[in-house]
Formats: C-alpha cells, sequence, structure tokens
C-alpha cells in the first residue's frame, strides 16, 4: 500500500511575489537584495515533505513518482530550465540539442513513464552509413532492411563472420532480461567484442565509431553490461528524435507535475543534517530549507561531492574508499558536438541515416543530418548537420576546430557542398556521460544516511533509461525507510 501523505499548513515556500520565467508552471526565489541597512537576520527554516535537487532526467523522474503517490516535493534546479543535460536550444530557427543525443525507443522504464504519441518520434534508418577508403558503405538491419543487408555482405566493413556474430549476439542478449544483463559477469566492451570472435576490420571500422559514439568512449572500455544492454534496445526498438527537439523528453515529464513545485534559477550550495537528522538544504540565496521526508539529490556526481564538501551526514554510511595508489579516478566522458546549416539543395542526401567514420582517420566520428530525420528540426528549405566529436578538445581553437570538421566534412561529400554550409554553434561538454569502465555497480545503493538518497545515470547505467530508473528507484528506498520508521 503506498504512502499518502497530504499537504500540510507548513508546506508554504513560495512567497506572493514569485514570478514565472517559463510558463505558470516554473518558478523562482527572488534573491535577497545587496544593499544592507541593518544586520542580516538569521535565516527562516522553510519545511517541504521531499526536497529533489536536480530537474534533469533523474529528478524528473523522482518527482514523478513521488506525485504518483501524493507526496508533496519541491523540485529545486539551478538553471533556467529543466533537462540537466537532455536540453535543446533554437537558433536561427534551427533545434539544436546540446550534443549528440538519440532516443531509443525500446528503453524499458521510459516507455512507463512518457507518452510516445504527444512525443511525435522521428526514426533513423536501422542501421549506418560507414566512410572506408573513400566511399560509403552501409550497414543495415537485416529484420528491417533485408535487400540492404544482402547488398552489404560483401563490402569491407567486416566479414560475412563478422555479420553472422552480430546475429548471433542479437539472440544472445535477447534471451536474458535486463536484471541479468545488470547484474552479469563484466569485461570491457573491446575484450567482449575480441571474445565473440569479432574482426579487427569489423571492431576498428564499425563497433569503435557506433558504440564509441553511444558511449563517448573510442577505445570502448565501457563495460559489456552497458554495451548489452544498448544492443537488446537497438534490437527491439528504433533510433529516434522528438519531433521538437531533444528536451521534449524531460519537458513532456515537468508538464504533468504541480504547477507550483518546480522552481528554477534555484541553486543548492550545501546539505547538512540537524539534530533531528532531517536534512537541511542550503540555497545560494541564503535561505534554508528543511525536509520532512526527505533529500533526494538528483545532480551529477561532481555537484553531489562538492554540496556534501566531503561532510559526514549523522549516520551516513562510509564513502567508498579512494582509488588504491597508483590508480586514477575514472575521468569523466565528453564530447564536442557542431552544428551547420544549409540550403537544401546542399544536402548530399535525403536518407535519415546516421554516418559513421570507420577510416581511422580524422576527428569526427559520426554526423548527421538532423533534418532529414525530423525536417522540424530546421526552417523550411533548410536543412541541419550535427557533427560529432569525442574528447574535448580542449587546445583547439573553435575556429580552428570548425575548420578541420569543414575539411574532412568535404572529403566525405565534396567541397563544392560542405563549404557553403554556416556554422551554427559548437557544443563543448565536459560532462557527456559519466565513466562506465569495469568494474561497475549499475545498481547502486541509493540511500546514503538518515533522509538522504542519490540518483542519476552514474548510479545506474550511462543512459536516458538508467537516469530515468535511478529516480524512481531513490523514491523507492525514501517510502520504504519512511515505512520501517512507522513501524
Amino acid at each position: 500500500m503506498p504512502l499518502t501523505l497530504l499537504p500540510s499548513s507548513s508546506f508554504s515556500f513560495l512567497s506572493p511575489t514569485s514570478k514565472s520565467t517559463h510558463s505558470h508552471r516554473f518558478f523562482t526565489i527572488p534573491h535577497a537584495s545587496t544593499t544592507q541597512l541593518a544586520p542580516k537576520p538569521p535565516p527562516v527554516i522553510k519545511t517541504a515533505p521531499v526536497i529533489v535537487i536536480g530537474a534533469g532526467l533523474a529528478g524528473l523522474a523522482a518527482a514523478t513518482r513521488l506525485n504518483s503517490d501524493n507526496i508533496p516535493f519541491l523540485l529545486l534546479e539551478a538553471s533556467d530550465g529543466v533537462g540537466g543535460r537532455v536540453r535543446t536550444d533554437v537558433v536561427d530557427g534551427f533545434l539544436l540539442d546540446r550534443g549528440f543525443q538519440i532516443f531509443i525507443t525500446a528503453y524499458p522504464e521510459a516507455q512507463k513513464l512518457l507518452n510516445y504519441n504527444e512525443l511525435n518520434l522521428r526514426k533513423f534508418y536501422s542501421g549506418a552509413r560507414i566512410y572506408y577508403d573513400g566511399k560509403f558503405h552501409t550497414v543495415a538491419d537485416p529484420l528491417r532492411h533485408f535487400s540492404d543487408s544482402v547488398l552489404s555482405l560483401g563490402n569491407p566493413i567486416g566479414s560475412v563472420l563478422d555479420k553472422l556474430l552480430i546475429a548471433l549476439t542479437r539472440v544472445r542478449v535477447l534471451s536474458k532480461s535486463y536484471e541479468e544483463i545488470m547484474s552479469a559477469d563484466e569485461v570491457s566492451t573491446i575484450q567482449l567484442l575480441k571474445n565473440i570472435g569479432f574482426s579487427d576490420s569489423m571492431i576498428g571500422r564499425f563497433f569503435r565509431p557506433f558504440f564509441g559514439g553511444i558511449f563517448f568512449d573510442p577505445q570502448l572500455e565501457t563495460t559489456s553490461r552497458l554495451f548489452d544492454f544498448v544492443f537488446k534496445c537497438l534490437a527491439l526498438g528504433d533510433n529516434t528524435l522528438p519531433a521538437k527537439g531533444i528536451d521534449e523528453i524531460p519537458n513532456q515529464l515537468a508538464a504533468k507535475l504541480p504547477s507550483d513545485s518546480l522552481l528554477l534559477n534555484t541553486k543548492v550550495v550545501s546539505v547538512d543534517s540537524d539534530d533531528s537528522n532531517s536534512p537541511l538544504v542550503t540555497l545560494e540565496s541564503g535561505e534554508i530549507l528543511k525536509s520532512e521526508l526527505g533529500v533526494i539529490m538528483a545532480v551529477e556526481q561532481p555537484a553531489v561531492d562538492k554540496i556534501l564538501a566531503g561532510k559526514i551526514l549523522a549516520g551516513k554510511k562510509q564513502p567508498p574508499p579512494p582509488p588504491p595508489p597508483g590508480q586514477r579516478k575514472k575521468p569523466a566522458r565528453s564530447t564536442v558536438c557542431l552544428y551547420f546549416s544549409m540550403d537544401q539543395d546542399q544536402v548530399p542526401v535525403q536518407d535519415p541515416v546516421l554516418f559513421l567514420n570507420g577510416s581511422g582517420k580524422g576527428i569526427i566520428n559520426n554526423m548527421f543530418f538532423a533534418t532529414n530525420v525530423a525536417p522540424s528540426y530546421g526552417p523550411s528549405n533548410k536543412a541541419l548537420a550535427s557533427v560529432s566529436l569525442i574528447g574535448l578538445y580542449e587546445n583547439t581553437a573553435d575556429d580552428d576546430l570548425r575548420a578541420e570538421v569543414i575539411k574532412e566534412l568535404s572529403g566525405w561529400f565534396g567541397a563544392s557542398k560542405v563549404e557553403s554550409w554556416r556554422h551554427l554553434r559548437t557544443y563543448r561538454i565536459g560532462f557527456a556521460q559519466p565513466n562506465q569502465s569495469p568494474p561497475t555497480d549499475l545498481m547502486k545503493n541509493p540511500d546514503i544516511g538518515p533522509g538522504l538518497y542519490l540518483c542519476g545515470d552514474y548510479m545506474t547505467s550511462a543512459t536516458f533509461d538508467g537516469a530515468l530508473v535511478s529516480g524512481r528507484r531513490a523514491v523507492e528506498a525514501l517510502l520504504k525507510d519512511r515505512a520501517l520508521a512507522l513501524v
């Protein structure tokens, strides 16, 4: 039986002068005046049943679960919008997702939470075109593009045996549940592919650019658990984009929450505990919030470390030990994404296909024409190209990076077309994904102390689905603790 709480009279956070910044659903907290005519009074502690810090996918999933159980909450977001890393900007009428992001329809948790019809998902071609030896070669899903897959049997992207091994890998992952995959014995993805028997040419020309682009990991050091999970989702679903941009996914979740529950531009600077072990949340404005039931931290792991600042909250479980001497902390996965616009007649292909760099040369990993997938990503008669690199290229200036990308793409599609493209924006994303190379724990315990819980894709799998799962699991841990406290 779900725990149900009715809002109490103490659940009052918004002042009558609060202003909406993004429709009636999103509110901001007024900043204190910098002019002080008298000593600053002690901060007033306000209360809320549950406080969720961060309105990315994990925080939104946690809020959705709380809302379904009629538990009042406040969802605090430091930025001007929901989504975390899953955001879309509008530039000159084009929709620019912040980095290369594709939504796989077979994500199991997403199927429970999202209305796919409302997202108006637009499908990619089920396969890819790989640039190798100066030409493009097709790799296709035989169950969806049979004739294309037959024609591709003799191309240089792997042998016939490699393509048979892909079919056997499909059977293997489909025979396992998602739970079995997440808890299976693990090796790195590159070691798994070698153990299966894939040739070096198949690994280098297909798996490195394809799964390396998904994981932002060209060395394929990511755990085999995540490879199997994504491979199964790809076998069962489609690669898609929402017609109005990738941020329609978090926007849909946010739109279903109570109108006064989400506070934008509200930065949390610390979380502490008082004598009653109830977490206290301090905002950048100086205000302090006290949670009656618990605080769910739905921010990136580096932000968690900063907010907790090394503090051990009363009764908190001991943090994991530091890496052994000589073993470095796993670096986060990073990426650079460049967008270019062009006239429709300058698009070299019309198919909604992902292009991969299988040459082993250059800096481009993958690219696609977003308007071929979803025409709504650009104005009428215009087209949009999205180009992805792996890594930050910190020592390369934006202009130099752009010039190198144009040079490479000119080799792919011809200089007469590419040199007329107009650069729109470059995104350098330092924390694109957590590093999930072995050893991993993809089912971490979200409970880290009395009334304090963690969620985010670093707690589960570095996917959209992993973030959604982690939010639900954090709430389930909170509800379990509260139920035990009532016994």
